[in-house]
């Protein structure tokens, strides 16, 4: 199968200014311009000219580059060059959830091509429309200045979107073969786990204290539904001219079906709020420190509400997203150690591993409940 057209029509770009820009494609990163224009031709004849390439620095997983047409704003997403596990990085199936998903949760991308013939770029890949908004990242951007009000309501509204997104009915949008069904939180508490003792370096603590409490503890599934497994502030797009609106969702490469509230625990690894320990504040990438967002409780508290839901103990759930979180560092902390990769941000991750394993150790210890 070469290409695989969306059957949606083209969404009009909006008028706001660009609020996250691309910039100068990496090098060694680049396109082969000649190809892709080609096929998306023959896909979409209307394209007019040749398009503007450039790439954007977010994201240490897909490739993603913004193809600027003379009418038409596209983004396309490939897997970096040189990737062995295709299951890593499945184009396809992030083009398909995303495709399955637009009729009924419509912030979702809007998408335009699926390529999977190598002769084109020499992998997979697919072409979707650009939404042009605000993307919220460890700081507002400059000049959207929101009130505690506004804040609050723009923190709702995000919660809201996840709610909106597990209550998608799988099996009406031909999702249903995403996920294995039933037993997520095992399966999720016994990979992490796996991940983590094939990612130890001399410098990091096992942790098996944590592993073993979480494996003690691991509850049935509350449900099952289509989680994104990713959800954060700076995978989400805000109406440039009302920044609380959402009106896009991004990334969803690691979306499957499973356990909802294992969902909110990985999202809540992110949330850090102003009270928080230095450390803490270290990890911080979205602004969930401002004066009027929801503190973690509150989230669970007003998510759990919408969703009509009883974590029981929900002490597993918070472990859960900062155990994930921590075997993520660590796993990057792994390839740097181990001269995979020379970039030195990546140094001291070892340390942050470490930390969010003792805040595992000490949730427990304070109100485990297992």
């Amino acid at each position: 199968m070469q290409a695989v057209p969306s059957t949606a029509p083209a969404a009009p770009s909006s008028s706001a200014a660009p609020t996250d820009p691309s910039g100068a494609v990496r090098p060694g990163e680049e396109l082969n311009v000649a190809a892709v224009d080609a096929w998306l031709k023959a896909l979409v004849p209307s394209l007019q000219g040749t398009p503007e390439i450039t790439q954007y620095s977010g994201g240490a997983s897909n490739w993603t580059y913004r193809l600027k047409y003379a009418n038409r704003d596209l983004i396309l997403r490939r897997p970096p060059a040189g990737t062995k596990a295709k299951s890593a990085h499945d184009m396809g199936r992030e083009f398909k959830v995303q495709q399955a998903l637009k009729p009924v949760y419509p912030v979702v991308p809007t998408m335009v091509g699926l390529c999977q013939d190598p002769a084109v770029i020499g992998s997979d890949f697919y072409v979707m429309e650009r939404i042009e908004g605000i993307i919220p990242r460890k700081h507002m951007p400059r000049g959207v200045n929101l009130d505690k009000a506004q804040t609050r309501q723009l923190c709702l509204n995000v919660i809201d979107k996840l709610v909106e997104l597990h209550s998608v009915d799988a099996a009406a949008v031909g999702l249903t073969s995403l996920g294995k069904g039933p037993g997520y939180p095992k399966r999720q508490i016994e990979g992490w786990s796996d991940r983590y003792e094939k990612a130890l370096t001399w410098n990091v603590l096992g942790f098996k204290y944590v592993r073993d409490w979480l494996k003690a503890n691991t509850p049935n599934d509350v449900a099952t539904c289509v989680i994104h497994n990713d959800w954060r502030f700076d995978n989400v797009v805000l109406d440039a001219q009302d920044p609380t609106r959402v009106i896009g969702v991004l990334d969803w490469e690691m979306a499957t079906l499973g356990d909802p509230l294992m969902d909110l625990g990985n999202t809540l690894a992110y949330w850090v709020q102003a009270d928080d320990s230095t450390m803490m504040k270290a990890t911080r990438r979205q602004p969930t420190h401002l004066p009027g967002m929801l503190r973690r409780e509150e989230v669970v508290e007003y998510y759990c509400d919408r969703m009509k839901l009883k974590p029981g103990n929900w002490t597993f759930y918070e472990v859960y997203g900062l155990f994930r979180l921590a075997v993520i560092v660590q796993q990057i902390y792994y390839r740097y150690h181990h001269k995979q990769t020379r970039n030195p941000a990546f140094k001291n991750f070892w340390l942050l591993a470490n930390y969010l394993g003792l805040r595992c150790m000490n949730l427990i210890r304070k109100k485990g409940g297992g």
